[in-house]
């Protein structure tokens, strides 16, 4: 069981390594559209016509990986005041709740967020003219990748801790 618990939880960072480079990608694009953006919009007169469209695509989709990356992390805002004053099991026992509702959050969005992504599909977008199907689909994206990640932060509560 432990090894099974070890092995889902190497293949989730496998996952969210992989996610972060992703990220790192995604904002290497937004940073040189907008930045060309500037220019060509200050300097040379005349506008890109999609670059602020795929930086806010591009912002949308790393809002999304992004907290599911963060959730996996433990870098979003937590409240630990209860797990702080209680002892080591209740501590994982508050984890495993937090984790168990995050999952069912998790689930409802991605249940709407895909049920959105196949409405909006045959819409394009105005200047690059993909579907917009690409951008709704960040939300069940990101929606199966923090539920992924509940399912980590649930197998590290009962593998033992190593080192």
């Amino acid at each position: 069981m432990q090894g099974l618990l070890t092995a889902l939880v190497r293949g989730v960072d496998g996952i969210n390594w992989m996610i972060g480079w992703l990220m790192a990608a995604l904002m290497a694009v937004m940073t040189v559209l907008i930045s060309w953006q500037v220019f060509a919009r200050y300097v040379m007169g005349d506008s890109l016509t999609f670059s602020e469209e795929v930086a806010r695509f591009s912002t949308v989709w790393l809002t999304m990986l992004g907290a599911a990356y963060a959730y996996r992390q433990g870098s979003l805002i937590a409240v630990d005041l209860l797990s702080g004053l209680a002892g080591p099991r209740m501590a994982i026992a508050l984890r495993v709740t937090v984790a168990l509702a995050t999952a069912v959050f998790a689930l409802v969005l991605f249940r709407y967020g895909l049920a959105i992504t196949e409405r909006v599909m045959s819409q394009t977008a105005p200047s690059t003219r993909v579907s917009m199907g690409w951008l709704y689909g960040a939300m069940p994206a990101g929606a199966l990748m923090i539920l992924i990640n509940s399912a980590a932060v649930i197998a590290d509560c009962f593998r033992p801790q190593e080192g």
